[in-house]
């Protein structure tokens, strides 16, 4: 039972990161509640890479994906810092670029590593869109334009269609 909740959480866990990176930046969701966020996605990710280290050894992009996990553990970690600290926007910022970025770069390289018939297209596809949403946030705004949040839903929408995919693959 433990094997499939890690091989499908994820297609439900992104979604809701997503959301919920949304509404904290609507400020909808207090510091507070977002600090434990954090410390819960902390736990989740560490867990869930000493879980799963050996199994996602087995392929090169389970390795690149538990790369993700271990990289998006330490950006969560910085986070988690700036929050209990209030050490400031700019970790804050960092933070969701690297949400942002990362899973973009894995994505695209599943799609150039997996076989036309593992419906690739989907991963890179994905890889795009995160990576525009990281570019987007990087920027900040177009005339007058806040990005933040559409970069948000972008990656949430391309990172989400990859995982969904994957969970749909195998």
């Amino acid at each position: 039972m433990l094997r499939r909740v890690r091989e499908t959480a994820p297609a439900g866990l992104v979604p809701l990161a997503w959301t919920f990176a949304a509404l904290a930046h609507l400020e909808v969701a207090s510091p507070h509640t977002a600090l434990v966020a954090h410390v819960v996605m902390d736990v989740v990710l560490v867990a869930f890479a000493v879980l799963s280290w050996r199994d996602m050894q087995t392929h090169p992009v389970l390795r690149a994906w538990l790369a993700v996990i271990v990289v998006g553990a330490g950006i969560t970690l910085v986070g988690t810092y700036a929050l209990a600290t209030d050490a400031g926007e700019t970790l804050l910022r960092a933070t969701v670029f690297g949400w942002l970025l990362v899973p973009a770069i894995a994505l695209a390289y599943t799609g150039r590593v997996l076989d036309r018939e593992e419906a690739d297209w989907v991963y890179t596809a994905g890889g795009v869109l995160s990576g525009v949403g990281a570019l987007a946030f990087l920027y900040g705004s177009v005339g007058g334009v806040a990005l933040a949040l559409p970069a948000i839903a972008l990656a949430g929408v391309g990172q989400t269609a990859g995982i969904l995919n994957a969970v749909v693959q195998y």
